[in-house]
């Protein structure tokens, strides 16, 4: 697997994290059968994903990336889906984790 191929199936294991963390809402304390599968589902995905992402990335890197992506979405789909606090040093704060994902980025051959 080359770098970029890495870095592609990284993307998709915080995709696959925002889907999780997002789920666990809807599980209900994963008293819901459907939501609850969806979410376990999500979760092993995940962590598959990253486990391949870290045959190429390194470890401190993709971790951060990982659960950057995962934290920006599920933030930003509380803010969509929840109604949470849109203020403005809330977005900030968002935007700082998205400058960190891409400063790790920028920095990983």
């Amino acid at each position: 697997m080359n770098t970029g191929a890495a870095w592609l199936i990284l993307f998709f294991a915080g995709l696959c994290e925002i889907g999780w963390a997002v789920g666990l809402k809807y599980t209900e304390g994963f008293s819901r059968l459907w939501p609850s599968l969806a979410t376990l589902a999500a979760m092993t995905a995940s962590v598959v994903l990253l486990g391949w992402s870290l045959k190429v990335l390194p470890l401190g890197t993709a971790y951060a990336v990982w659960t950057g992506i995962g934290a920006v979405g599920t933030a930003i789909l509380g803010i969509l889906l929840f109604g949470e606090s849109r203020e403005v040093a809330r977005l900030i704060s968002i935007g700082l984790i998205v400058a960190g994902i891409i400063g790790l980025k920028l920095m990983t051959k």
